[in-house]
């Protein structure tokens, strides 16, 4: 599980440090930096997957994501000078990080040296420094793997061992070191985030894959479009835990039934049985909420439940009503999997906020910096960056 979560210069995160639970929830006003931290966690996401650099590219470029303000001093926090531009005191690096209770892991990115030759790449960022260490915070006799350029070595009893001396600059040794044995740390972290899940745009217009019949295969995982939503939720029904999904739709449906056409060797479609009506209603019929609600049900249900598992305003699209019951399905979900739920939706807020231990994240802006409400420096988690 995740316990600690740090950033540093990206885009209204200066610096940011913040405490994890099993149930997370992010709020705040519009603006405060809700979609920066949820982005933030994303590309330390791809650093496992081997896309971060395309996924900086999509972003606009790593020169685009730098922290858009000044290094303030203490005076300039305190009003006493006009907020302005001061030069440098360090080359600028977008740093992510995480803890959980047996690693810690750090990367750093920044712009290329120039080269003595012309190349159309220079604005392509580069990995200046990873690391792997001991549980608690970074220091340097809790180091197990540590990259700086592209020098890769891993710590062997009271001596270092070198893994890679030519790495790719646009890597991360997650994909680049291939001798696991002698840094296993590498292969345990790679998995642990490769098992990450984010949702934040299941498709539900006219034309989505979910609401017309599709090619069935057994699907413990719901893709994060919501396009096998059929082939997940009879994945549900035959491995997974039945009871929970005839639970959670009569909860925001009461009185409904779920049923999936399934034919061998056919399409899968999505069939509701309502009250009151004499037909069910098929995946082209439902309404926009009902179809997320049931999409959500698909992912919160999962029968391979992830280690970490993010929603990015899942209230959207839900009536009022329907909260409560998603509220409870997720605190359900956050039994087998840490959860992390981005919401500015009141009603969603309220009811998650009344369970127990579940960790409320709240964000504020203060002279233009994401900050955590109510927290000082001396109360947030130790963190020290490698580099």
């Amino acid at each position: 599980m995740l316990t600690t979560l740090a950033i540093g210069n990206y885009r209204s995160i200066n610096h940011l440090v913040l405490p994890l639970g099993q149930l997370n929830l992010v709020t705040g006003a519009n603006g405060s930096g809700k979609s920066n931290l949820y982005k933030a966690l994303r590309l330390l996401a791809e650093t496992a997957q081997g896309g971060v650099i395309e996924a900086l590219a999509r972003e606009g470029g790593l020169d685009s994501t730098w922290w858009a303000g000044p290094q303030a001093s203490a005076r300039m926090k305190r009003g006493e000078v006009p907020i302005q531009g001061q030069h440098p005191s360090e080359a600028k690096r977008l740093r992510l990080g995480f803890a959980t209770e047996d690693f810690g892991f750090a990367i750093s990115l920044g712009l290329p040296i120039p080269l003595p030759y012309p190349t159309a790449f220079m604005l392509d960022p580069e990995i200046k420094t990873e690391a792997i260490w001991g549980a608690g915070a970074y220091r340097p006799a809790s180091l197990l793997v540590e990259r700086k350029n592209a020098m890769v070595r891993a710590r062997e009893g009271n001596s270092w061992t070198v893994l890679d001396q030519h790495a790719d600059s646009c890597e991360s040794f997650f994909n680049i070191v291939g001798r696991p044995r002698q840094a296993p740390e590498i292969g345990e972290l790679r998995a642990f985030i490769n098992s990450w899940r984010f949702y934040d745009h299941f498709r539900i217009d006219r034309d989505a894959p979910c609401r017309q019949p599709q090619l069935g295969t057994r699907s413990p995982v719901l893709h994060h479009d919501g396009r096998n939503l059929a082939s997940a939720l009879q994945t549900i029904i035959e491995i997974g835990e039945v009871e929970d999904l005839v639970a959670a739709l009569d909860d925001a449906f009461p009185g409904s039934r779920l049923e999936i056409d399934a034919p061998p060797g056919g399409l899968f479609s999505v069939r509701l049985h309502q009250h009151g009506l004499l037909r069910p209603l098929g995946g082209a019929e439902l309404s926009d909420g009902t179809l997320r609600y049931l999409l959500l049900m698909a992912a919160l249900l999962t029968p391979r439940p992830p280690s970490l598992m993010v929603l990015n305003e899942p209230e959207t699209s839900l009536h009022a009503d329907l909260l409560p019951a998603l509220a409870r399905l997720i605190i359900r979900a956050s039994q087998r999997s840490q959860v992390w739920v981005v919401s500015h939706s009141a009603p969603l807020i309220e009811a998650l906020s009344a369970c127990d231990g579940c960790n409320v994240l709240e964000l504020e802006k203060i002279q233009g910096q994401t900050q955590l409400s109510g927290v000082g420096l001396l109360d947030e988690p130790l963190w020290r960056w490698v580099d």
